[in-house]
């Protein structure tokens, strides 16, 4: 999965502020996990499409893993009810995200340059078609 990819899976997700017990990421396969401890976390694709993680850097092409404040507690601790009121946080999260996508004249990522480069047509809609994926999969 190229690193714009892992960008927009975690961009579905907006960060807390607050010094939090427990912290959620997206691995490169599209899978979320709920951690609890804010130690970074390394992710890599090898050449065989094999999906690695890591405390460490132990790959040439390994990337930090944005850990977002999920909420307070331990994971052992997390009721039911919070679990249902985080999903339903995430799912309308990511419909209006998915819904930004649909209605946008163009869809856009910004270079390191800080610059817009505009998706070609079939470029945006492969975005769309993710993002509806990650959104149902989030709203189910």
């Amino acid at each position: 999965m190229s690193k714009i990819k892992i960008i927009l899976v975690l961009s579905l997700f907006v960060s807390g502020g607050a010094a939090a017990d427990i912290w959620r990421w997206v691995g490169a396969d599209g899978v979320t996990h709920l951690v609890d401890t804010n130690t970074t976390i390394y992710t890599w694709v090898d050449e065989s499409g094999e999906v690695f993680y890591s405390d460490t850097p132990d790959h040439e092409d390994a990337i930090a893993i944005q850990l977002i404040w999920h909420s307070k507690g331990d994971l052992a601790g997390m009721n039911e009810t919070a679990k249902e009121d985080t999903q339903e946080y995430y799912c309308r999260r990511a419909t209006e995200i998915y819904d930004s996508y649909i209605h946008a004249p163009r869809l856009y990522r910004t270079n390191e340059a800080g610059e817009r480069e505009f998706l070609s047509e079939e470029e945006a809609q492969t975005t769309i078609d993710e993002t509806k994926i990650k959104k149902d999969d989030l709203c189910s």
